[in-house]
């Protein structure tokens, strides 16, 4: 029952909505605070366990039976399965024993599931020496960050502390490249292939732009089809018939969804080698989905080509999806038609000063390929290459076309800010703040690049200048 001297919640404008996200807030937090909670009672039962009985270090045997024990005691409990609770446990003494500063922060609610995730997938990775180091490294890095931005961050972080090579591991891991079918229910099945990063990130995109574009054209254009005795053909541009069949009622328009375009692409590539979907296809040969190649970009430290023994303190990036291994950013950088951007960084702060590039380009939009890397909203790791160049202070309005009043968004994120009451204004080094329509506000930095210059002396008075360094080692970011 309210109080007569409380005053009621707010129930419409942004008054209302700013309760709302304070609600939710508070609850984010309590929440955090119990499931953190529940992991320490989960790790403590498995300390118990693995203890035994006379509290004495069991043998492995022992110790397994009595997890399960204790995993069974507490599935009756909550009704669930021994299996369940068995991996829940020992998830949970990971986080207690080798993630103690980020189980810390997510029992006072500084951090989410979504990060422990993160945090704890990424540190799995690194030998269990090295597990305090990190945990300590990423907890620090991962206040105020969303957890797509913070895998960024970390998997460099990550890099660091690894005591061997990418390149070492990457060719452990390209060795288990596969293609496996995983059957589903309703006569589906998954077609799942395990590849490098840098060729998946790839076959996507290049689904991602045919998809587009044949959803463009359909829409723009729907293409007509008449059905013959059973068999579908394509008609021409006339509408006439291929032959002198009968034919029948026209097949019902396409309504696919993107992912069902996606999926049916794919299978027309691997099956025909070419997208038999394309409504831009006539009979003089394949359409323009044919000629859309995939696209990637890569950042590339100069440094690190020059020397990939280094190649762990500063890795080369796929940008938003983390470190690919030396050798594939060089065989990018040699095979690629596309410029690459030579990016100067500062050596304390990673702030980029300054951008150029052998070939004749757009200078602005290589600037702020190399500043931005992403979607510049708060949280959002889309590409650069799939964004749009915004107007932070809209050119209709006297904005500058200039690259500090520009900024890469996604589509969607485009649209937000131009439809919604959410604004931005542009500080000095592109940093954007955005207001939400509470009041609230977010600032998003541009990702720095890790400060790899090294100083050295310069040459002797009357020593020969020291040799020019190839090409592709000089040149990031850029499209692979």
């Amino acid at each position: 029952m309210q109080s007569p001297a409380s005053s009621p919640e707010p129930d419409h404008g942004a008054p209302a909505l700013a309760s709302v996200v304070t609600d939710v807030l508070d609850l984010d937090a309590a929440m955090a605070s119990v499931e953190a909670r529940r992991v320490r009672a989960l790790a403590r039962a498995g300390r118990l366990a693995i203890m035994g009985r006379a509290g004495r270090p069991a043998s492995s045997r022992e110790a397994d039976l009595a997890l399960r024990e204790v995993a069974s005691e507490i599935g009756a409990a909550e009704h669930l399965s021994d299996r369940t609770v068995q991996a829940q446990i020992r998830h949970a003494m990971l986080i207690a024993e080798s993630f103690p500063a980020t189980l810390g922060a997510w029992q006072s609610g500084a951090l989410a599931r979504a990060h422990v995730h993160v945090i704890t997938d990424i540190g799995a990775t690194l030998p269990a020496d090295r597990h305090r180091e990190f945990d300590a490294l990423a907890a620090a890095e991962a206040e105020g960050l969303s957890p797509g931005l913070l895998r960024t961050r970390l998997a460099a972080l990550a890099e660091q502390l690894q005591p061997t090579t990418l390149t070492e591991r990457h060719r452990a891991g390209r060795a288990r490249r596969n293609v496996r079918v995983v059957r589903g229910d309703d006569g589906m099945s998954d077609l799942i292939a395990t590849l490098p990063t840098v060729l998946a990130v790839g076959i996507y995109d290049r689904l991602m732009q045919q998809s587009r574009a044949l959803v463009d054209a359909r829409d723009a254009r729907p293409v007509t089809a008449t059905r013959y005795s059973g068999e579908a053909s394509r008609a021409p541009a006339g509408g006439a018939p291929v032959s002198g069949r009968m034919p029948q009622a026209p097949p019902a328009p396409d309504v696919r969804t993107p992912d069902q375009v996606r999926a049916d692409l794919l299978a027309d590539l691997l099956l025909t080698a070419a997208p038999l979907s394309d409504p831009t296809r006539d009979d003089d040969g394949p359409g323009t989905l044919g000629a859309i190649r995939a696209r990637v970009q890569v950042v590339v430290p100069a440094l690190t080509m020059l020397d990939p023994g280094r190649e762990n303190a500063d890795p080369a990036e796929l940008v938003g999806h983390g470190p690919i291994d030396a050798a594939t950013a060089r065989r990018l950088a040699e095979s690629t038609t596309r410029p690459w951007d030579r990016v100067i960084t500062h050596p304390i702060t990673g702030a980029v000063l300054h951008v150029d590039t052998y070939q004749r380009t757009a200078a602005i939009d290589r600037y702020l390929r190399a500043r931005d890397r992403h979607c510049r909203w708060p949280g959002c790791t889309a590409p650069a290459i799939r964004c749009e160049v915004d107007h932070t202070h809209d050119h209709a309005l006297g904005g500058r076309t200039e690259t500090g009043n520009l900024a890469h968004l996604c589509q969607r994120h485009h649209t937000q800010k131009q439809f919604t009451a959410w604004k931005v204004r542009q500080r000095e080094g592109g940093v954007l703040e955005w207001t939400s329509p509470t009041g609230r506000t977010y600032v998003d930095e541009p990702l720095p690049y890790p400060p790899a210059v090294a100083f050295v002396p310069g040459p002797r008075r009357g020593a020969p200048p020291p040799p020019a360094a190839p090409r592709p080692s000089e040149e990031s970011p850029g499209d692979g």
